[in-house]
Formats: C-alpha cells, sequence, structure tokens
C-alpha cells in the first residue's frame, strides 16, 4: 500500500508537542488526572513538555487503590516529574458512589463521573482559565469501548475514561496517546527520560480495584484483597519474574468456600490470582509460572490473610477470556 516504516518515539513528541501547543494556545491551564502507572505518567509529561507550569497534575485517591499505592505514587511523581500534583482525598464518595452496584459496567460508570466531579471540585482551586482535560487513554481502551471509527466492534467493557465519561464536560479533551498501544507508550515514556519504576509498571485499571472486587465493593472486601495482592505482588518481584509479567493482579471472588483450618471447619473467601504476558494488551496468554512459586504465594495468602481459604490460578487466554475480570 506504498506505506512505510517511519513512526519512531522522538517524532511522535515531536509532532504531539507541536499539536498540543496550537490546540490549547498561549494562556489556557489544562489539569490531567494521574494514576502513577505508565499511561497517565507518559500523557502528563508530554503534555508538560507542550504546555510546562499552565498544567496541573491531580491524583484522585478514591478508596481503590492497593495497598501503599497513595504514598508511591505522590513519591514517584514528585521526585521525577517536577509537575504541580494536587492529591484528592474521595474514598468517601467514591465508596458511597458504589453502595450496593455489582454490575460491573454499573461500577465503570458510575467511577467516570465520580472523577469527573472530582475534577470539577479541583478544577476550582486552579489559578487561571482551565479549558482541557489530559487523560492517557490508549487505543486498546478505544477499541474495547466502542468502535473507533463507526465500525462493526462492539462494546467489550467501557473504560472509564472513555464511555464512563458524561456527555456535558466543561472541559475539552486531550488524549496525546490515543491511537498508540502500551508497547509505544512505554518507547515514548523512555524517550522522555521517565524512571523505569514509572514506565516498567504493570497496568493498573482507572476504576482500580473496584472491578477486581467481583460483586458489591465495601472496605472490608477492598482491604482483603489489597492484603492478598501484596503478597502476590511481593512474590513475584522476589521470584525475579515481575519484568517478564504484563500484568499480574488478584481478584476476590463473590463465593465462600469450606475449608479446614487446624482442627476446625472454615467458611471463607476464595482469590483467583492473575497473570498474563502480552505485547499490546489486545491478546494475552497466561504465565506459565513454577510450580513452586505458586506454592509459596498460595501458602502465605491462606496463611497471612485472614479470612482467605482458596487460591486459584486463571489459566485463561485473551480471547476468549479478557484480561481483567470486569
Amino acid at each position: 500500500c506504498g506505506c512505510t516504516p517511519d513512526w519512531t518515539p522522538g517524532h511522535f513528541i515531536e509532532h504531539e508537542v507541536a499539536r498540543i501547543r496550537e490546540l490549547v494556545g498561549r494562556t489556557a491551564r489544562a489539569i490531567c488526572g494521574v494514576s502513577g502507572g505508565v499511561d497517565s505518567g507518559v500523557a502528563a509529561a508530554l503534555v508538560h513538555r507542550a504546555m510546562g507550569e499552565r498544567l496541573t497534575c491531580i491524583f484522585v485517591d478514591h478508596g481503590l487503590l492497593r495497598l501503599n499505592e497513595r504514598d508511591q505514587v505522590e513519591r514517584t511523581f514528585r521526585a521525577h516529574l517536577g509537575i504541580d500534583l494536587r492529591v484528592v482525598d474521595a474514598g468517601e464518595r467514591f465508596l458511597a458512589a458504589l453502595a450496593g452496584v455489582e454490575d460491573p459496567e454499573e461500577k465503570r460508570r458510575r467511577i467516570g463521573h465520580a472523577f469527573i466531579d472530582v475534577f470539577e471540585d479541583a478544577a476550582r482551586h486552579v489559578g487561571g482559565d482551565v479549558g482541557f482535560l489530559v487523560q492517557g487513554t490508549l487505543y486498546p481502551d478505544v477499541i474495547e469501548s466502542s468502535s473507533p471509527r463507526g465500525g462493526p466492534s462492539v462494546t467489550i467493557k467501557t473504560h472509564h475514561n472513555v464511555g464512563g465519561l458524561r456527555p456535558n464536560l466543561p472541559w475539552k479533551l486531550i488524549e496525546p496517546l490515543r491511537e498508540l498501544f502500551k508497547d509505544e507508550v512505554r518507547q515514548v515514556g523512555r524517550e522522555l527520560g521517565l524512571p523505569e519504576e514509572i514506565v516498567g509498571r504493570h497496568p493498573f485499571p482507572g476504576p482500580g480495584l473496584a472491578i477486581r472486587v467481583l460483586g458489591p465493593v465495601t472496605p472490608e472486601r477492598l482491604d482483603l484483597l489489597r492484603r492478598v495482592d501484596a503478597i502476590y505482588i511481593d512474590e513475584i518481584r522476589t521470584a525475579g519474574l515481575y519484568d517478564r509479567i504484563w500484568q499480574a493482579f488478584a481478584v476476590l471472588l463473590p463465593i465462600k468456600s469450606v475449608g479446614v483450618m487446624g482442627d476446625g471447619r472454615t467458611y471463607d473467601h476464595v482469590v483467583a490470582l492473575r497473570a498474563v504476558t502480552s505485547r499490546d494488551g489486545m491478546t494475552a496468554d497466561w504465565f506459565p509460572f513454577p510450580h513452586e512459586v505458586l506454592g509459596r504465594i498460595s501458602s502465605r495468602i491462606i496463611n497471612e490473610v485472614k479470612g482467605v481459604n482458596r487460591v486459584t490460578y486463571d489459566v485463561s487466554s485473551k480471547p476468549p477470556a479478557t484480561i481483567e475480570w470486569e
């Protein structure tokens, strides 16, 4: 078809910086939602290169984060990016919005709407004319949420930063990574000089643990999953496998099972572990852990997390399964 493979991270950055400067003009300000992950981190660094101090990043602690994640994000972004970072504690607001909700699509919609409400409140405290919202939307997010060009693809799941946003946004969107896959985003991040701590981080969904707690989302169920997930990732790092895996996480299932602890009967929670390899997130294969590693992970979780008596490992590929369970 006459196409030439001339895409490079450097050329992409140069093109996007020029496009963003033309779009926003010389006085408008922008806010950017950051999660600590590679997508929002690269989007923020790219827009910061175009806008400088007119960009303010907002990190929303929605109460759906992993163990100690808020502290890690604050430390990483302030130390390496040098961007104005505002932290909003909105956990109670999100948990109230999710009370009694079990349907995963409804969870995503409510989280998306709550994000915008929080951003509106935060934007009022940012000086100047805030006219733009920066998001780290990637091409796979768009494909799974809708048909990007009106084609026949169906909605697989609504990503909170695509179909989860309400239609009457008070800002124009800047989505510099919208046509990139994850591997390309990592290349752009390295070209921008971001540390491997950000660029090599496993993906974490915007809705957070809300879509890894299957069924109702409560503080107790979130705390249990946090402890399980922390052990799982710690053992993966200890085994030297973290960088070989695209994404790894634990899921709290909406069931309980009978078990035996000592001489007594238990009836406790079941968790599933998920780890996949992938290049772009569009397809994925389950990671073949050594049996002894899975054994250590299972033993630690059951012995250290009260309320869990059974651990399962997900051996489904994408397709037919998605990477996340919800």
